[in-house]
């Protein structure tokens, strides 16, 4: 009987610390887990740049349109001082005054003091007051919003390299397009 009570209280103290060695590699691993996810999370917004600024329909002054083929620009303000050249690709408009657009976009100008070029493919999404038979639209903007996702190796100078998106949303009564986005270098 001694000897079945030894062999049971040995097994019982072997389990009992088998199953903490495990439980302890569990929580290690566990741990290791959440500091590699940390690391990849820290890693991915490292290199991260807010920009944020103002746009408005540029003069012929500001930005020279017909030198760039453009069907019109954007003159930019804030973060990025220049041109925004808008080249339209597709448009359409439904019914209800809801246009859709999309195109490619080349700035020319300025950031944090140096100077260089990219490009962005967008996408326009608006309510305007009514569409032509064109599909262009009609009348007044009542809201518009759009996303400028920047081509991947289209920059030089001090955009070398960049890519991240930048939106704008239309402020109709100022009559401005504020942008907000983030450059990844």
């Amino acid at each position: 009987m001694k000897k079945l009570l030894l062999l049971t209280a040995t097994g019982m103290l072997f389990l009992s610390c088998k199953k903490e060695i495990v439980q302890n590699q569990s929580i290690e691993s566990e741990d290791i887990q959440l500091a590699k996810g940390a690391a990849q999370v820290s890693g991915q917004a490292k290199g991260a740049t807010q920009i944020s600024g103002i746009g408005f329909f540029a003069t012929p002054a500001e930005c020279d349109v017909p030198s760039q083929g453009a069907t019109y620009a954007i003159k930019m303000t804030g973060d990025l001082e220049g041109c925004f050249y808008v080249f339209i690709d597709n448009f359409d408009c439904s019914p209800s005054g809801t246009y859709r657009e999309t195109g490619r976009e080349y700035f020319v100008g300025t950031y944090n003091g140096g100077s260089g070029t990219f490009w962005t493919n967008y996408k326009f999404e608006a309510k305007f007051e009514g569409c032509a038979p064109d599909g262009s639209y009609l009348g007044a903007e009542i809201f518009g919003r759009c996303q400028h996702p920047i081509i991947k190796g289209s920059g030089t100078g001090v955009f070398q390299g960049v890519s991240g998106r930048m939106d704008f949303k239309d402020d109709i009564a100022a009559g401005n397009f504020p942008y907000r986005g983030h450059f990844l270098y």
